[in-house]
């Protein structure tokens, strides 16, 4: 995972971060990995059909 998705600690004002949010910050990071890894399989399966019909 890259690091610019990874929630830095603290919040407003030198806060530090409820569990909650945290936990919303880090499925919302994953979630958006998981997407663009989707994304990627796809693209890379549209290939390897275009190459077997041809």
């Amino acid at each position: 995972m890259s690091e610019e998705s990874v929630p830095q600690q603290g919040g407003e004002a030198g806060r530090p971060k409820g569990l909650l949010q945290q936990m919303e910050e880090l499925m919302a990071a994953l979630n958006a990995d998981l997407s663009a890894l989707d994304a990627d399989l796809q693209s890379a399966g549209r290939g390897v059909e275009e190459t077997e019909v041809k």
